[in-house]
């Protein structure tokens, strides 16, 4: 077992391209448009994770572990960063939009699991993205005084021309998002410097009287944080539109992931140093609350949060859509074939996305913020423990010398620390 995959390290043949440009999965000549290189990659991937934890479940987290936020965030990494590890290497050995249906139906050598694994992704990306439009609506509501779902509608007008226009066309508006949030967040860090340093005594103080309760929310806030780092597989479903795809998956990913860790523990940190933190959990908009306790305008991080709002949305968007795309186009049949269509202009798969968008808005109109995030963990969990049983399973049978070689037993505690979360939050629903 060796570990032969670091940051700089190229991968494979510099030009290598998985499938060609003419020919789709299931021959009938319709294909997806390889225009994203790495820096477009980690852009799309950092805008997604931070848009879809960051800004919208911080609160939640908050609400649940309290001053133990920031330990709560480190348990989610552990699940999320052993995982992300497997995907940088799966993603490089089966590079297809199809991501998790095709590992795990190669891993197993079963349609039926591939299928269940990608009709369960289908409904976690569509949840988180209705997830993530009803923090649109909390953000927008400290700016001007508007109903939800005139915002919430509006939102998803955006994201459906955005999603249709193309890869090329919503990769640009994620990396200027992406970068507007980042200023957004190190604004966040200055304003809140003083609660930041407060807050390693603070949790101190709360782990010195440690008790039942306190482990509860732990574990509770830990299992609403898995969510905050799910995008990293929806940087998978992007393979068949990035440029040298098993050189630059597998890098974004991690660099991605090295990105977001850094902010979610620190913007946690920062936010549990407050004297009020029961405010800031209850508050619509955590980051714009915290900012305005500090004497701060809070009109621009307001504005910034919005933007990367909509990128997370607009990420999710996407790959509910190839996922649909996926099962529709292929041989197994899980799917009606007309959502396998791909738009002859566009490149993009207008009907599967079309669909994604109206169940988004459905969702996002009805169904409160925290159900939401919480179903859509439980789903990724059970997915992600899926993945690493399946490059397990293939790391055992062979090692392609044009993809990442990790250690064989981080897809193995990959799987087991998804086990425990998903068994972890079974008992916590079961016990209330």
């Amino acid at each position: 077992m060796q570990f032969s995959f670091c940051i700089g390290t190229t991968i494979g043949a510099t030009g290598y391209e998985t499938m060609t440009q003419t020919a789709s999965a299931d021959g009938s000549g319709q294909s997806l448009n390889r225009s994203m290189g790495l820096s477009g990659l980690v852009f799309y991937g950092s805008g997604t994770i931070l848009g879809a934890g960051i800004f919208v479940v911080i609160g939640e987290v908050i609400g649940e572990a309290g001053t133990l936020s920031p330990l709560a965030y480190l348990l989610a990494g552990l699940v999320a960063i052993t995982t992300a590890l497997s995907f940088s290497e799966i993603g490089a050995r089966i590079p297809t939009a199809a991501g998790p249906i095709d590992y795990v139906e190669k891993a197993f050598n079963s349609r039926k699991f591939g299928s269940l694994a990608g009709w369960m992704l289908v409904i976690a990306n569509i949840v988180s993205g209705a997830t993530i439009t009803t923090g649109f609506a909390s953000y927008l509501s400290s700016i001007v005084a508007v109903p939800d779902w005139v915002a919430i509608t509006g939102l998803i007008a955006v994201l459906s021309i955005i999603s249709i226009a193309g890869m090329k066309e919503s990769a640009t508006f994620m990396t200027i998002t992406t970068a507007v949030g980042i200023l957004a967040l190190l604004f966040v860090l200055f304003v809140t410097r003083d609660s930041l340093a407060a807050a390693p005594s603070k949790m101190i103080g709360e782990l010195s009287s440690f008790d039942g309760t306190a482990m509860s929310g732990l574990f509770a806030g830990a299992f609403l944080a898995v969510y905050s780092f799910i995008g990293f597989g929806d940087m998978a479903q992007t393979a068949e539109e990035v440029k040298d795809v098993k050189r630059n998956l597998p890098r974004a990913i991690i660099i991605a992931m090295i990105i977001v860790f850094a902010f979610y523990l620190a913007i946690s940190a920062a936010l549990i140093g407050h004297d009020d933190i029961d405010q800031i959990a209850d508050a619509r908009a955590p980051l714009v609350e915290a900012v305005g306790r500090e004497g701060w305008p809070t009109l621009p991080i307001a504005i910034a949060s919005l933007f990367v709002i909509v990128n997370g949305g607009l990420t999710q968007i996407i790959a509910a859509a190839r996922l649909l795309m996926d099962l529709g186009r292929d041989a197994r049949m899980a799917a009606p074939e007309f959502l396998g269509r791909i738009n002859s202009k566009t490149k993009t798969p207008v009907i599967a996305t079309g669909i994604s968008l109206a169940i988004v808005l459905a969702l996002a109109l009805f169904v409160p913020l925290k159900g939401l995030a919480s179903a859509t963990s439980l789903v990724i969990l059970i997915v992600f423990a899926g993945v690493n049983a399946s490059l397990w399973r293939l790391k055992g049978q062979t090692q392609p010398e044009d993809a990442p070689n990790i250690w064989r037993i981080i897809p193995l505690l990959g799987l087991v620390f998804c086990l425990i979360a998903i068994a972890g939050q079974i008992y916590l629903w079961s016990a209330g």
